[in-house]
This record gives structure tokens, C-alpha cells and sequence, in this order.
């Protein structure tokens, strides 16, 4: 499965079936400033929802102090459409839109800050954000806050999972080297957003190459990744299945990427928030399975072409 690095500015994408749905902005107030880097007050920032208090149902489940600001700040790299993008000046896409169904049962608005991907995890473990929104994987070195080589660089984060994807390739219109699954790229060059695990599938198959190497180059923002492999510095860029697709579809009319072979690494996308707020996480599940219930999550699935990768219930850390 996968988890990206950076979001601001360009929109990025995700699966083959994706429709070009116009992107609508969700409800509430939203308001949108320069994109930074998720430090001190940089950042892209986004309201969604609106805090009715007394009248959710789920609003008591909240930590007091969420209760009392009536706002959960979540931590996103808006640049992944169709997760998570800017639009008219709002972030919108599907994470925005789930947190729109949490919203509803919650009673308190999720004000999204945009900056980069591998700086998200850090703030939740200073506290600037509260939750984390933005595809990412949840596995077993993000629980349990281990870098690359297994050295515990953190505690860790939680994740309620609320999506399933796989990986796809994506290379330039017409796949003119002829690439249709991993082992095609040994002996060429691939581009990929730095600090995904896309990047670690790379890592993964260049190892698996030996002597025909496989040559990364890793790149802040997928943006740039998907503009190495149009401009063919590269034969291919990986990306989760939906965003690939979606890519594939919108960029330059469909004429400038296909997503090639089968999806692999399943896995669960996750909403990450601090281990030591153990009541947050549960009131996030609860409010995720409720919203699965009453039929407002697979809405906001349905309305990004996305109704393949429900879940069909909220769990914690069920990432491998």
C-alpha cells in the first residue's frame, strides 16, 4: 500500500476507474493561505464542518478540551486528488469529505492545514496538529515510530483505518519502454515522491534488480515526479491506485499518463493521531463507523469514484 511526502500547490492523484467529478468544496467555512511546511503557522488551512455541540451525538466522546475549542486540527499534504487538493482556493477531495461525514456525528469543525507529507507524523508529536488526513499508509513502522533501518526515531502514532488501496505504476501516454510490472524497471530510472512508501517499494525493487540497477529519483512533491516521467526522465512514477488512475484521466486531457499492471501492496490508509490521546482516537472510530452506518461515508466515496476501497468498519492499527 502507499503513503505519499508532499502536497501544495500542483494536484496529485490515485485509481483506473476515477470520473472527473468537479471538485466541490465541503461544507463550512474554509479558508485558504499560502502553502507551507507545516511549521509554527506555514501552511494551507481549510474548515470543515461546524460545531453544533449539544446536538451531535458523539460530541461527549471528545476530549474537553476539542470539546471546548470546538475545532480538531488535522495535519494534510493537499496536493493528492483526488484525496486531498486544492481547488478555488479550499482543499477538497475525499479525505475532506469523510471528515465532513465525522463532522456531522462529532459536532466540531476539522480545520485542515496543508504542508508537507514527512513532516505530518512530527506534528502530531508536537502537538500543532491533532489528527492526520492525508492517504497515509498505516503500517507497522509508523505505529511504532521506526525509521527506514528499524531505529526508533518516535513513539509512534495510532491509526484508525478508513480506506484500502493498492499501488499502481504510472508512465507516460502510450508506455512507449514497454513497462508492466515491477521487475520492467531493473536497469532503468523511475521518479517518485521522497518519504512515501512508494519510495520503499522502489528501494525494495532495487534491491531485487542487483546489477541492472534500478535508478530513484526522489522529489519532494509527486508533482514533480509525474513531470520527470512526462518529460521522460524517467519511465515511471508509483502512486496508489486511485490517485494513479485519477492522474491518468485529468492530466492533460488523458493525454499524458496510463496506469500500467495490476494494483499491489494492498493495504489500509489511516487516520493517524497521538498515542497518548487514546480518547480522540476511540471517538474518531466511533464517529467513522457511525458515519459508515447512517451511509454518509459511502457518499463521500461514491462522489470521488471510490466506492471500491470502503472499509466496511473502523479499526485501529490493523495496518501491517
Amino acid at each position: 500500500m502507499t503513503a505519499r511526502s508532499t502536497r501544495c500547490t500542483t494536484a496529485k492523484t490515485r485509481t483506473s476507474r476515477l470520473a472527473a467529478v468537479a471538485a466541490i468544496a465541503v461544507a463550512g467555512s474554509m479558508l485558504l493561505t499560502a502553502c507551507g511546511d507545516q511549521t509554527e503557522s506555514g501552511g494551507s488551512t481549510q474548515e470543515t464542518g461546524s460545531a453544533s455541540a449539544s446536538k451531535a451525538p458523539l460530541f461527549s466522546k471528545l476530549p474537553a478540551d476539542i470539546q471546548k475549542s470546538g475545532v480538531i486540527k488535522v495535519g494534510t499534504d493537499a496536493s493528492y486528488a483526488p484525496m486531498e487538493f486544492t481547488e478555488g482556493g479550499k482543499i477538497v477531495g475525499v479525505d475532506p469529505d469523510i471528515a465532513q461525514a465525522l463532522s456531522k456525528q462529532l459536532g466540531v469543525k476539522f480545520e485542515f492545514v496543508s504542508g508537507t507529507f514527512d513532516g505530518l507524523i512530527t506534528s502530531i508529536y508536537t502537538g500543532r496538529q491533532q489528527l492526520i488526513m492525508s492517504a497515509m499508509t498505516d503500517n507497522k513502522k509508523r505505529q511504532e515510530g521506526l525509521d527506514d533501518n528499524g531505529k526508533k526515531i518516535g513513539k509512534g502514532i495510532d491509526f484508525v483505518d478508513y480506506f484500502s488501496s493498492g499501488v499502481s505504476l504510472l508512465v507516460k501516454k502510450g508506455n512507449p519502454q514497454g513497462i508492466n510490472s515491477l521487475d520492467d524497471l531493473c536497469g532503468k530510472t523511475v521518479a517518485v515522491q521522497r518519504g512515501t512508501i512508494y519510495e520503499d517499494t522502489f528501494k525494495a525493487q532495487a534491491t531485487k534488480c542487483g546489477d541492472k540497477k534500478l535508478t530513484i529519483q526522489a522529489f519532494d512533491t509527486d508533482a514533480e515526479a509525474q513531470t520527470r516521467v512526462k518529460a521522460g526522465g524517467a519511465v515511471a512514477d508509483l502512486n496508489d491506485y486511485p490517485v494513479a488512475a485519477y492522474i491518468a484521466k485529468t492530466s492533460g486531457g488523458g493525454n499524458d499518463f496510463e496506469v500500467v499492471g495490476s494494483q499491489s501492496d494492498v493495504g489500509l490508509f489511516g487516520i493517524g493521531v497521538s498515542k497518548d490521546n487514546t480518547q480522540l482516537r476511540d471517538a474518531i472510530k466511533e464517529a467513522l463507523d457511525a458515519a459508515i452506518k447512517d451511509g454518509s461515508y459511502a457518499e463521500a466515496l461514491k462522489k470521488w469514484d471510490v466506492e471500491d476501497s470502503a472499509v466496511k468498519s473502523a479499526t485501529i492499527n490493523a495496518g501491517k
